[in-house]
């Protein structure tokens, strides 16, 4: 288990996410500030993914940027399926690849996602259709 799932994991009694309602969740787990919402309707490639996130302006800031695959997949929830993760929190989710800023170790041509219909990651060639999940650090109080 990775640092990020073993953080997520030990605080689970804790309310973990926290509707801003502006558009966007804070894991009070991670410390992370997610879009709320899914960002393209349909799926995009890894470059068009890391560009949208790059130019959103949502809540006020500017600073968003594609999630790792450690950070993504801290979403997933495995005891859940199609889709894997708190529709509460994140009710658009579709059940489907979402791309992620992590590189394969393998080749430059892939990246890692994560999958929300089932609760797992891989890897795809870039050119790969995938939806978007933005990220910022969300410094204390806001």
């Amino acid at each position: 288990m990775n640092a990020v799932a073993a953080k997520v994991h030990s605080q689970s009694i804790v309310q973990r996410f926290i509707d801003n309602g502006d558009g966007t969740i804070t894991d009070t787990t991670t410390g992370l500030m997610w879009s709320q919402a899914t960002l393209n309707k349909r799926g995009i490639s890894h470059a068009k993914a890391e560009k949208l996130c790059a130019e959103l302006d949502l809540a006020g800031h500017k600073d968003w940027r594609l999630p790792t695959a450690d950070e993504l997949f801290a979403l997933a929830d495995r005891s859940r399926h199609s889709p894997a993760i708190d529709i509460e929190a994140f009710p658009d989710t579709r059940s489907d690849w979402y791309w992620t800023s992590t590189p394969s170790a393998w080749a430059s041509s892939c990246a890692w996602l994560v999958d929300f219909d089932y609760g797992y990651a891989s890897h795809n060639r870039r050119d790969y259709d995938a939806f978007v999940r933005a990220v910022r650090a969300a410094p204390a109080g806001q």
